[in-house]
């Protein structure tokens, strides 16, 4: 073992060429013309090259990112990071966090014949997802309008719920259900809503509005499409609001 002005030797007893490997050899090859101080960077760009270290940004991953996405990686390792500069242990196991579930049974989607480039509809995507507040998505919409033409009905029902889904998360709300006749909010185990609005909502319209257990609001209405549901769920959220 090497130390200080002391150099370390290593000897490889190896089959013959015949028997082993086409990368195997490579490697070999590598180490053999590597053997002066400090190779060890110049060692390990040969084996990136030997194996591939795939591409950041593109389809061609490998090892763990190839396996989760890069999307997903990139997060993970963001929340790994940002742990470890507050001093805590990552928690890797832990789901990330995607905010409430939201299904209203309609379209909510940047169509591709309003925009046909799948690589603008992604960061398109993306950004709409990111986005902190009403604002940003309304800024958004401006943007796109602009770039690509008015709106369509499902890119329109795409902002406006990733605008219920901010609104839902600050009051605790973890998933939302609606269809023709009605739906339902399942809240968190805490909610930042007010128990007694809720209380007055069921007893002034007892058939519209019913608790389905201390964390399911079950309501009853004729909701035809999805503008219409998302109309209505904001101002039942706007209602309940502490």
């Amino acid at each position: 073992m090497g130390r200080s002005h002391h150099r370390a030797y290593a000897y490889l007893l190896t089959p013959p060429k015949t028997l082993i490997t086409a990368d195997a050899v490579k490697r070999l090859e590598a180490i053999e013309k590597s053997g002066e101080l400090g190779a060890g960077f110049m060692l390990s760009s040969h084996d990136l090259e030997i194996r591939g270290a795939g591409e950041l940004l593109g389809e061609g991953q490998s090892g763990n990112m190839e396996e989760i996405g890069f999307s997903l990686y990139t997060e993970l390792l963001e929340r790994a990071v940002n742990a470890i500069k507050s001093g805590k242990q990552p928690e890797l196991e832990a789901p990330l966090e995607s905010g409430p579930e939201i299904d209203l049974q309609c379209p909510a989607l940047i169509p591709d014949d309003y925009l046909p480039d799948v690589h603008v509809r992604l960061v398109l995507y993306k950004r709409i997802a990111g986005a902190d507040d009403a604002e940003a998505l309304r800024e958004l919409q401006v943007e796109m309008i602009d770039r690509f033409g008015l709106l369509p009905e499902p890119a329109k029902n795409l902002f406006a719920i990733t605008e219920l889904k901010l609104d839902a998360e600050k009051l605790g709300v973890k998933k939302i259900e609606a269809g023709p006749n009605g739906g339902r909010i399942l809240f968190n185990q805490q909610p930042n809503v007010d128990p007694l609005k809720i209380i007055q909502l069921i007893q002034s319209q007892p058939k519209s509005y019913k608790l389905d257990g201390p964390e399911k609001l079950r309501f009853f209405a004729p909701l035809p499409d999805g503008p219409a549901r998302l109309e209505f769920i904001g101002k039942l959220i706007e209602s309940v609001r502490t």
